[in-house]
């Protein structure tokens, strides 16, 4: 009974071992050769991590060469199926039955005389011969042995194929089917028709890769004068090398071209030699299978090599890193946030007279409903429109006003903050913003456009300070009026601004969505370029997804980045307390210094206690203005190291969520299509 090639078992599977089968225990079946195994499982793996990227026309083939790798392993792997291919009347059923030693296929005038294919079995060592015949769909009674059964040919399945241009289209459709299931071909060609181009542009030109299990024998010679069948012969040999098919010469792989005369038996002898050569190889099947697997991947090249070198560099990530960072307003927050630690050190570091002060604006403001509102102000005249969205009207020469907007433009698109300098008697309160110019609508978020926050500069008397917040978004009131509408502001230009009904005020966060939009598409095509088309469409699909919500997602970032600002630095320098203590010192000698003046003058004190109390009032006065400007000088660095650091974390935090959203699923699609690449290349003998 003949030994069975079992399934390799899961402990084979996770020791390594590759290839749909593996030896029998007795040696009966041969299992597939070790290079060609390997191609075979990378390309079972190739399609497997393919299917959901490319269509299944596109894998068809390479399915349908896997099936047959399959299928021909599970037969004998002792014996070698040869096909006899040829035209009407070229002698293939002659050659049969010169090899066979006997008529064992019909010779004939008429035309086809080969209906279906016959075959010669050579006994092999052990049997299996009739699972291949079964499989190549030979019908029982055309199947026969040899006449005098020589060994040289031992394993060999000889089939003579109806005629490949036959009249009939069933023998025509029998014959492609043949040919893909068989092991060798040996392509009978006489001198009147070896060069017709339905042979050449049909089979043998297609088949250009199969050389090394391919036979092209010139028959009828006899009828050849002289030397002309050498003259045939290099004829056929240079149509050959035309049709880009290898020629079997100097010991080199490739196919063999031979000529002879099966009528009269010239040239049979050494057929029949190289036969039994290429048969006591064993390795037909082998050659057979691997020219399908290189068709196989050579069909699936253009969609598995790249045309160039792919991938994302650190240049595209810090370049999408960049843009994130402009959409969330990184570099706003930062400098605002510069501004809020001198002004927390302006007010920590100022005499108690000018943080009363301070209070006092601060309070008067927040009666008139003056808050942190994004309105932007005109400049009229000498005085200042300050336009609250609480309804605070315009004030002339002494009114109260948020402060002179210089060059401030309001609207969708890019607004240019620019530089802001705070009215006499008010602090502008507001967020220098980061991403919009128009305002708050009604649900408190800016209107669109991309504001690049300029320099801002405070009417110092000790009281105007610019109570700036570092959320990089324009502001919410901070007066008992709340968020408000941006209704009744009004432009640089005198135009009213947009109310909330307006079409042109967006939300917030549409003012970075084109920005975002534009990093995402930009970092997917230059992590799709050079890809193939199937797996440049996975990438950018995979950024599409993850830019779906990404802008709210940043919003949310800002949001918490602005939170965490809002209370101004975490930890106080003690400088502030060594100046704030200095500071409470020289207003005590500035109130000494200024009773004993008193005194001196009503007469309470002698008349020349005056010269006294002069030095403690003086130094008092002039002392605590020079202390409050030295510590703004001092403040300038640790305040630009707190906005570079706030603009750091902000910028890092949007890189974070840019990487979630888009760059990691971007570069699984990468590593997905780097694999599959290793895969075709292993498939493909590369």
């Amino acid at each position: 009974m003949e030994a069975m090639v079992q399934p390799r078992s899961p402990a084979d599977v996770e020791s390594g071992g590759g290839g749909a089968y593996r030896w029998a225990a007795d040696g009966g079946r041969r299992a597939v050769g070790g290079g060609l195994r390997g191609r075979l499982d990378a390309l079972r793996e190739l399609i497997a991590l393919s299917r959901t990227r490319l269509d299944g026309r596109t894998l068809e083939g390479a399915g349908r060469v896997l099936e047959t790798a399959d299928e021909r392993y599970r037969l004998s792997g002792e014996h070698t199926v040869v096909a006899i291919a040829g035209a009407t009347g070229s002698g293939k059923s002659s050659l049969f039955n010169a090899l066979a030693g006997a008529n064992r296929s019909q010779v004939g005038p008429r035309r086809p005389t080969t209906a279906e294919p016959v075959a010669c079995v050579w006994p092999g060592s052990r049997p299996g011969a009739d699972g291949l015949l079964h499989r190549l769909g030979v019908p029982t009674h055309r199947r026969h042995v040899p006449a005098d059964g020589s060994s040289e040919l031992r394993g060999l399945i000889l089939i003579d194929l109806p005629d490949h241009d036959s009249s009939a289209t069933e023998h025509r459709a029998q014959v492609d089917r043949m040919l893909e299931l068989v092991d060798a071909v040996i392509w009978v060609v006489d001198p009147e028709k070896y060069a017709d181009a339905v042979l050449h542009e049909r089979y043998l030109r297609p088949l250009a890769g199969y050389a090394e299990v391919m036979f092209v024998v010139l028959n009828q010679v006899d009828r050849l004068p002289g030397d002309a069948a050498d003259q045939v012969v290099d004829d056929l040999r240079r149509l050959l090398d035309e049709d880009g098919l290898a020629l079997g010469e100097h010991g080199e792989p490739g196919a063999a071209v031979l000529a002879l005369s099966a009528a009269t038996g010239r040239g049979v002898g050494e057929l029949r030699e190289a036969l039994g050569q290429f048969v006591a190889e064993r390795g037909a099947a082998d050659r057979r299978l691997a020219a399908d697997v290189d068709a196989a991947t050579e069909r699936l090249r253009s969609v598995y090599v790249a045309q160039s070198r792919v991938g994302l560099t650190e240049r595209s990530r810090a370049e999408f890193d960049d843009r994130l960072a402009e959409a969330v307003g990184a570099v706003a927050t930062g400098r605002a946030a510069e501004r809020d630690w001198l002004r927390y050190a302006e007010r920590a570091c100022g005499s108690p007279w000018s943080r009363m002060r301070m209070r006092g604006r601060r309070g008067s403001r927040g009666a008139l409903g003056f808050g942190v509102g994004a309105t932007d102000v005109g400049m009229t005249g000498a005085g200042l429109t300050g336009v609250g969205t609480a309804g605070a009207g315009t004030t002339g020469a002494g009114t109260t006003g948020v402060g002179a907007s210089r060059g401030g433009r309001t609207g969708a698109g890019a607004a240019d903050v620019g530089r802001t300098d705070v009215g006499w008697g008010g602090a502008a309160r507001g967020r220098r913003s980061g991403r919009a110019g128009v305002g708050r609508g009604q649900d408190g978020r800016g209107a669109a456009g991309q504001a690049r926050a300029g320099l801002s500069r405070t009417g110092w008397n000790g009281d105007g300070a610019e109570e700036l917040t570092a959320g990089g978004r324009t502001g919410m009131q901070q007066g008992p009026v709340g968020r408000q509408s941006a209704a009744g502001h009004r432009r640089a230009d005198g135009a009213a601004a947009a109310g909330p009904g307006d079409a042109s005020v967006v939300d917030g966060r549409a003012a970075a969505r084109p920005v975002v939009e534009h990093a995402v598409r930009t970092v997917a095509a230059e992590a799709a370029h050079g890809l193939p088309a199937p797996w440049a469409h996975a990438v950018r699909d995979a950024a599409d997804r993850g830019a779906y919500g990404l802008p709210e997602a940043l919003d949310k970032v800002a949001a918490e980045a602005e939170e965490s600002l809002r209370g101004g630095p975490a930890v106080k320098p003690r400088w502030w307390t060594v100046a704030a203590s200095l500071q409470g010192m020289l207003s005590v000698l500035q109130v000494v210094g200024v009773l004993w003046l008193l005194g001196a003058v009503t007469g309470v004190g002698e008349a020349t206690a005056w010269i006294s109390g002069l030095l403690p009032a003086v130094l008092g006065s002039v002392g605590g203005p020079a202390l409050a400007w030295m510590c703004r000088v001092v403040a300038r660095g640790p305040a630009r190291r707190y906005g570079q650091d706030a603009e750091r974390r902000l910028r890092s935090a949007a890189a974070a969520c840019g990487r979630a959203r888009v760059l990691e699923p971007v570069a699984a699609e990468l590593l997905r299509y780097r694999e599959v690449r290793e895969q075709y290349a292993v498939a493909s003998g590369v």
